[in-house]
């Protein structure tokens, strides 16, 4: 079935992309990675690099179960001990790095997240040590910049919460998914409306300064009366920010294993964009402004701090086997896999790692790649960008640079013609196809690196 809408300027008949594509929060993806041969010296990738803003994630692969949905490097469970020689490499990882960026310019940290995985998988104890890791290794003062944790409900604990809440923890974001068990059962993320609404409890109790819960829509079964009743059992809560996920099926997930074909089609694309604009109508009616596609913000919510931090441009120091360190000119990784027996073999190599003073994965960021990278990421934000922050970076202009991707942006009417001369910014259809406009601007390059790519 094909989708056509009139082109914004002659009326004529446009061809819509599929909506759902591929969630684009990094370019280039992590499936255009390669191996790095020779393997560069950490020392020489930060060299000349500014360490003015850089951001700090630490990535702990470890949870209860594997949701259905779920295609992050995480593992189900930990045999006796693993926790602790992971926390043992990431230090290890940390003390590499902190060597290999000097002293001639301390580095300076503008925000830090703990993600995975669930990092509260981690007892209260194995907390405070990443926390004394990512001070005392990398030197990032937590309770001085923005802190984002991810947890889940079973694991957001009094004890744990009171560790993060002490060592400067600003976000929580809490992995509900859905308020109606039968949807959750449908994910296969089994979980009680009781316990849920317990975790929410003891957050609010902790006074984590901003909450967020993270719901998911185009779940099998779910309805447009199913859809609200979640929206509004969050709203309950009164989270600072709320982020609507598409239902993606991926391969090697559990539900992909089992997927019909059938639901990839284009009715299964119709509705969930009709419970995204439910769901994006309904939280803008309460007091929520739109941040992106999938972030939502209470409009009189408190700021988390201070965060200079500029994804488009600054540095990302990634720690743990799951997490991507980005530089100007590289981003690098550990090797990345879905499928359990893959992750299992990756977690151990890296538990038993010595030396990290090399970048094992990863794809060079030339200045082409760099350009489209600044562009996704502006305009995939609700704020849009102003063309004279890409000139000012890359001495051109980005109706230059890419005159043919927004060219066919403005022709089905997703770039907001309202606005200002010197701002591009996304309609609210086109913010509904973030998408699909992302996968768009990937290069040629990386298009073939990501289809040559062999799932694990």
């Amino acid at each position: 079935m094909t989708v056509t809408a009139a082109d914004a300027s002659t009326g004529t008949a446009v061809t819509l992309p599929r909506p759902y594509q591929s969630y684009t929060y990094a370019y280039p993806h992590k499936t255009a990675y390669r191996p790095l041969t020779p393997r560069p010296r950490l020392a020489d990738l930060w060299a000349g690099e500014s360490r003015q803003a850089l951001s700090l994630y630490l990535h702990i692969p470890f949870c209860e179960i594997r949701c259905g949905f779920c295609n992050l490097f995480t593992r189900i469970g930990a045999p006796d001990g693993l926790t602790g020689r992971y926390l043992d490499a990431v230090r290890r990882q940390a003390a590499a790095v902190r060597e290999a960026l000097g002293d001639g310019e301390p580095p300076r940290f503008a925000n830090a997240a703990f993600g995975g995985g669930t990092p509260t998988f981690l007892e209260a104890a194995e907390l405070e040590r990443l926390c004394d890791i990512a001070e005392r290794e990398t030197g990032v003062d937590l309770r001085a910049v923005p802190l984002s944790v991810e947890a889940s409900p079973s694991t957001a604990t009094a004890d744990r919460l009171a560790v993060l809440v002490e060592r400067g923890a600003t976000r929580l974001s809490l992995g509900v998914q859905s308020f109606v068990e039968e949807e959750s059962r449908a994910a296969v993320r089994p979980q009680r409306r009781a316990d849920v609404e317990a975790a929410l409890a003891r957050i609010r109790e902790a006074a984590v300064p901003v909450l967020n819960i993270d719901l998911i829509y185009g779940i099998d079964g779910q309805t447009a009366a199913s859809w609200r009743y979640s929206l509004d059992a969050a709203l309950s809560w009164r989270p600072e920010e709320i982020y609507l996920y598409p239902l993606y099926i991926r391969p090697l997930t559990g539900l992909g294993r089992h997927a019909d074909p059938r639901t990839a089609d284009r009715e299964w694309d119709g509705e969930r964009l009709r419970r995204y604009r439910e769901g994006r109508d309904h939280l803008l009616s309460h007091g929520y402004e739109q941040v992106s596609m999938r972030m939502f913000r209470r409009t009189d919510a408190p700021p988390q701090g201070p965060d200079d931090y500029a994804c488009q441009t600054d540095g990302m120091i990634g720690l743990g086997c799951g997490a991507r360190s980005y530089t100007s000119r590289l981003h690098y990784s550990f090797d990345y896999a879905v499928s359990m027996r893959e992750i299992r073999g990756i977690i151990d190599d890296y538990t038993a790692t010595e030396d990290f003073s090399r970048a094992l994965h990863g794809r060079r960021v030339d200045e082409g790649e760099a350009r489209r990278r600044h562009l996704l990421q502006s305009l995939l934000q609700a704020q849009g960008m102003r063309a004279a922050d890409y000139r000012l970076r890359f001495g051109t202009d980005p109706y230059d640079d890419f005159p043919a991707e927004l060219d066919v942006l403005a022709a089905r009417g997703w770039l907001d013609d309202t606005v200002r001369p010197g701002l591009l910014r996304l309609s609210a259809e086109g913010l509904a196809h973030s998408d699909a406009i992302g996968p768009e601007f990937f290069s040629p390059d990386v298009r073939a690196a990501m289809a040559a790519y062999e799932t694990k």
